[in-house]
């Protein structure tokens, strides 16, 4: 392709030369070439706006990707009349290793390298904590050191993001808002407006009572390319009807919305950035209700 760009450049700089230095017989049939040039750079203008577009997973084996991730979340119950807030501030780096995997495509080994923790609660104050600090964790936190620097899980995907197997390695809470690395690409090329779906299933927990399946469906939308940067939208919807109040308030933290930017070229995401916000009315008697409004961004350091 490169080969031919040059061509047309080289076309395009006779031309010009031959109108500039007045030969009279070029003159018209130089404003042909000129006009036939003009038509020739929009319609690959079009094509390069319009697409098709493949997206396509391009990790080499051995490489580590790190993406640096910001969560910020903050949650009003009221219960009786009393209202207690808890605003969660998480600052952390992930890592994925890359190897390449038998079965084809390759295999992603999670990690986090290091965290930075602060909560506070509207009646007991603040804690923080830094992973990089040699103090110990505070009470709440013991746990997470024992998390960090190793090996947490490991997925097979295919070029298209799609999960070939996955590996617990060791207890890890549910994503509320899924991998970063791991998100579905389209099948086929794509152009402007192109949506595709991803089928997903979620396991809802309440104290005292029995786990409940609950089905859900992201879809995904190519918004737009600019510069060989691919946006893609993402809703969550819940197909599985969910009328107790109970079910929704565990539910609220995993349904979520955002934008992702994808390198073309590269083959891989460059940032996500999730949001939700959202209400739950009597989950704990009829004057009760929980608010839960959250926003992450993960972002590839390059």
């Amino acid at each position: 392709m490169g080969r031919w760009h040059d061509a047309r450049k080289t076309r395009r700089s006779a031309v010009c030369w031959l109108l500039l230095a007045g030969v009279g017989f070029a003159i018209m049939p130089g404003l042909q070439s000129a006009a036939a040039l003009a038509e020739e750079t929009a319609a690959e203008q079009h094509e390069e706006t319009a697409g098709p577009w493949t997206l396509r997973y391009q990790f080499e084996d051995g490489e580590t990707l790190r993406m640096e991730v910001r969560h910020r979340a903050v949650s009003d119950t009221t219960i009786a009349g009393t209202t207690q807030s808890v605003e969660t501030a998480t600052d952390s780096t992930k890592v994925w290793r890359v190897s390449a995997a038998e079965e084809g495509g390759v295999v992603l080994e999670h990690s986090v390298d290091d965290v930075r923790m602060h909560s506070r609660t509207s009646d007991r104050g603040s804690v923080s904590w830094d992973s990089r600090d040699p103090q110990p964790p505070p009470p709440g936190y013991e746990h997470v050191p024992a998390s960090l620097g190793v090996p947490l899980s490991r997925i097979t995907i295919d070029p298209s993001g799609h999960v070939l197997g996955r590996h617990n390695l060791r207890p890890v809470p549910e994503s509320n808002s899924g991998d970063l690395v791991v998100v579905p690409l389209p099948s086929d090329p794509a152009t402007i407006g192109t949506e595709w779906e991803v089928p997903d299933e979620i396991v809802v927990e309440v104290p005292g009572g029995p786990r409940k399946l609950v089905r859900t469906r992201l879809r995904y939308r190519l918004e737009e390319v600019d510069d060989g940067i691919a946006t893609i939208r993402v809703d969550t919807t819940v197909l599985t009807p969910v009328d107790d109040p109970q079910l929704q308030a565990r539910l609220l933290e995993r349904i979520w919305d955002g934008t992702i930017l994808f390198d073309i070229e590269r083959g891989r995401v460059l940032r996500r950035v999730t949001e939700m916000d959202r209400r739950v009315i009597g989950f704990s008697g009829p004057q009760s209700s929980l608010r839960y409004r959250a926003e992450m961004e993960e972002r590839l350091l390059r």
